[in-house]
């Protein structure tokens, strides 16, 4: 099974990707593997290596093989497989704009993006599949149209293309940052000055797979945060945070990392006393900028703020000033 897989690398559907190992000194294919791809665990990439599904300067590897700089690796990502359970579902979608070419959304909270182990019902993508039937098909199976994606329990703007020139477009505005994306939140604690920025490699935890942190530049990938202090509310902050990257719970293990975890977050901010109960955390993805990929207009979108925040943001306003 091995062999066949090996000699029908690269080809058919699936993602074949070229990266470049640039460190001075040498490192495991596996640990760099994962360091390089967070969001595949360290299990599965090693079921790719053990697979024949990658190659280090044109030969298969191993997970021990040492990487050398300038090491070139082709890592082959094959197709997931079909889902039945994938279908679309009737759901209310609170719509900010909409045409042929995309639509962008305020994305409520309690709602998984795309599917995922423990959420394979009831995700964006089943009620998107629902309101846009022309979707399957586009940026694959599992993730049709999904050009970025915000945490299961983070509210606000989201951009979806309904084309896959669109699709193409809008990930590379992503990718050169050329579209802009700006959070709100309440954090624990008051963020030393006015504005600035956090820089920390993010990769997998290395004790609990289920989370992120910062790590070693070896083991991470690069990600920078700028930050706003909006109005200090007594013990808390009201912030505002723009991304120069977009790794995965990026604002949230920042946050966590300086010490200032934001209020509500069940993964990053355990024990910590709230002012009110709250199912998840308060961060609001309030603004989202882009250029649109068939007229080329500069367009912006704002979400309001769900209630919730609201409720919170009101109730600490009203504690600090008692």
């Amino acid at each position: 099974m091995t062999e066949e897989i090996f000699n029908s690398f690269g080809e058919g559907e699936g993602e074949l990707l070229t990266l470049h190992y640039l460190k001075p000194l040498p490192m495991r294919l596996d640990r760099w593997l994962v360091s390089q791809r967070s969001e595949q665990s360290r299990a599965r990439i090693q079921k790719l290596i053990n697979a024949g599904l990658v190659k280090v300067n044109g030969k298969t590897g191993k997970a021990k093989t040492p990487l050398r700089t300038n090491d070139e690796v082709e890592l082959w990502l094959p197709p997931p497989e079909p889902l039945p359970y994938l279908k679309p579902e009737e759901m209310t979608l609170d719509v900010l704009f909409e045409d042929e070419h995309l639509i962008v959304i305020n994305k409520a909270a309690g709602i998984a993006v795309h599917p995922a182990p423990g959420h394979k019902t009831g995700t964006l993508v089943n009620g998107l599949l629902y309101h846009c039937p022309n979707l399957p098909g586009i940026n694959g199976k599992l993730r049709p149209g999904i050009v970025h994606r915000l945490d299961k329990d983070t509210t606000g703007c989201l951009v979806i293309a309904k084309t896959q020139e669109a699709l193409v477009n809008l990930q590379v505005q992503i990718q050169k940052r050329i579209a802009s994306r700006t959070y709100i939140a309440l954090i624990h604690g008051v963020m030393k000055g006015h504005e600035g920025k956090i820089i920390g490699a993010i990769g997998r935890h290395p004790k609990d797979r289920k989370k992120y942190a910062v790590v070693n530049n070896d083991l991470g990938r690069y990600a920078c945060t700028y930050w706003q202090l909006i109005e200090r509310i007594g013990d808390y902050s009201l912030m505002k945070f723009k991304l120069e990257t977009g790794r995965t719970h990026q604002i949230r293990v920042h946050c966590a990392h300086v010490g200032h975890p934001i209020l509500g977050d069940q993964t990053y901010s355990r024990c910590r006393k709230l002012p009110i109960e709250l199912s998840g955390q308060v961060l609001h993805a309030i603004e989202l900028g882009l250029i649109h990929p068939e007229t080329q207009e500069r367009m912006i979108f704002k979400a309001p703020l769900p209630n919730t925040f609201q409720k919170v943001l009101s109730l600490l306003q009203k504690r600090s000033v008692d």
